[in-house]
């Protein structure tokens, strides 16, 4: 993480926090927006994390009772119960709701659970992963949100999901004819206002709903980083600032998680009843 010339020097503050905000990439990116760039530590923690959420939802499922439940039993149950009732309450169609309901439940815990790897301390795989490969210099980011490309591609995968169910619900000449002819009215001469606002609402959805989750956790992301560099700095001071600064670092690091704790939740919440509401506006007619 040192500064080109200077390898045995620690790292100032803006170069550890440029080391942190670096994914390790399968190639050299050449612009903001390179295609041929896959991050692969937001590509490999995603997946290991869906799988894990998975095998969680499964066991539970598996292992559910008739009589009284366990914690872990009733958690999910609770989950479950809660996800349901949204779901009902927002997508009115009820063979719809046989997908629809469990897509939501596997977008909240896999959310929840790749935001929930911003709790773990921000050197922690970093290291292990420098030591692993022998390169002290290795870049690794740990949480799949704070990756503007994975929560586009989320909100990208809930935009297919209603223009599927636009087609589904609609008929392709129903929802067709719908582009043209809503918000405004029938009239042909506003056909192509009524289309590019329909153009204009399906974007703003599809970047709101991606930019919010990133926005939130990439700013959570940093301020770790700032707590960690105030448990650094400690080390250049005297006895009375070497006292400060280490119970400002606890103090703030325990504070900060516990209040993160609540945004990782609500951020999980957030896009999924998102996911939810704009799929129960495909199914509603104009």
């Amino acid at each position: 993480m040192a500064a080109e010339g200077h390898a045995t020097a620690a790292p100032t503050a803006g170069e550890y926090i440029i080391h942190h905000l670096h994914h390790a990439q399968s190639g050299t990116q050449k612009g903001i927006v390179d295609f041929s760039v896959v991050n692969l530590d937001s590509l490999f923690f995603s997946i290991l994390l869906g799988v894990l959420g998975c095998f969680f939802l499964w066991r539970a499922a598996k292992s559910a009772t008739s009589g009284v439940p366990g914690r872990f039993q009733a958690a999910v149950e609770i989950l479950v119960e809660v996800v349901a009732d949204q779901a009902k309450g927002i997508v009115h169609n009820a063979n719809s709701r046989k997908l629809v309901a469990p897509l939501a439940l596997t977008v909240f815990v896999w959310i929840f659970l790749m935001n929930a790897m911003d709790l773990l301390p921000v050197d922690l795989l970093p290291w292990v992963w420098q030591n692993i490969t022998g390169d002290h210099h290795a870049y690794l980011r740990v949480v799949p949100t704070a990756d503007l490309s994975m929560t586009m591609g989320l909100s990208l995968g809930v935009l297919v999901t209603c223009l599927i169910y636009n087609v589904k619900m609609k008929g392709a000449g129903g929802w067709a004819h719908e582009l043209v002819a809503a918000p405004f009215g029938d009239k042909v001469y506003l056909y192509p206002i009524n289309f590019a606002m329909q153009l204009i609402e399906f974007a703003a959805k599809t970047i709101s709903h991606g930019m919010r989750l990133f926005g939130n956790m990439y700013a959570g992301e940093l301020i770790f980083l700032l707590i960690a560099l105030m448990g650094g700095a400690y080390a250049s001071m005297g006895p009375v600032g070497y006292g400060l600064l280490a119970l400002g670092h606890v103090v703030a690091g325990f504070v900060w998680a516990a209040f993160h704790l609540i945004i990782i939740t609500l951020q999980a919440f957030v896009f999924m009843m998102l996911t939810l509401v704009y799929i129960g506006q495909a199914h509603d007619a104009h």
